[in-house]
Order: C-alpha cells, then sequence, then structure tokens
C-alpha cells in the first residue's frame, strides 16, 4: 500500500453493495452485486477533487481483499479495477468473465 493510500479509510457498506471513503466532505464509491459465488464490480466513482491521491486505489485493493477472504470470484467490469488488477497480477487468479444469459 503506497503512502497515499493509507490516508483514506474505506469502510464496506453491504447495505449499499459498495465500498466507500468519506473524506472532505466527499463520497468516493466501488459499487458490486454479488451473485452467488461470484461479485460483479461495475462502478468506481471518485469526486474529481480526490483523483490522483490513491483513492481508487485504496477502494480497489479493499473489494479484492475481500473478494478474497470470502472465496469469490470477481467479475471485474469497471475499467479502474481491470486496470488496478493488470498493475497487481496477485488479483488476477481472483477474476472470471460474466456468465452468459
Amino acid at each position: 500500500m503506497t503512502g497515499k493510500e493509507a490516508a483514506y479509510e474505506v469502510v464496506h457498506e453491504p447495505e449499499e453493495s459498495r465500498f466507500a471513503v468519506h473524506t472532505e466532505g466527499l463520497t468516493a464509491v466501488l459499487e458490486y452485486q454479488r451473485v452467488g459465488e461470484r461479485v460483479v464490480m461495475p462502478h468506481t466513482v471518485v469526486p474529481a477533487p480526490l483523483e490522483g491521491r490513491g483513492v481508487g486505489s485504496r477502494l480497489a485493493r479493499t473489494a479484492l481483499d475481500w473478494a478474497r477472504d470470502e472465496n469469490l470470484r470477481v467479475v471485474p467490469l469497471c475499467p479502474f479495477v481491470r486496470a488496478y488488477i493488470l498493475r497487481h497480477p496477485e488479483y488476477a487468479a481472483l477474476t472470471t468473465r460474466p456468465e452468459a444469459p
């Protein structure tokens, strides 16, 4: 974890199906949907004033660690989460493709 990432506390808000950072009156979120043994991560939102400060990376790391702890397969639909996994290949084994309808 980088110094920038460590500055932000991520809270898991399962009732909202998201991980969030609440800071400076703003909220950044990584949303998910749990479907059986899979967790779909479709969307990450970091407000512009928080961009470039490691908030998105902290959200992604926390969500992926949670998925690993829960023995879930990750469907990284969010481009940010996909890019994070490419930069951190230790998470690649968690990923799977979406199921066909």
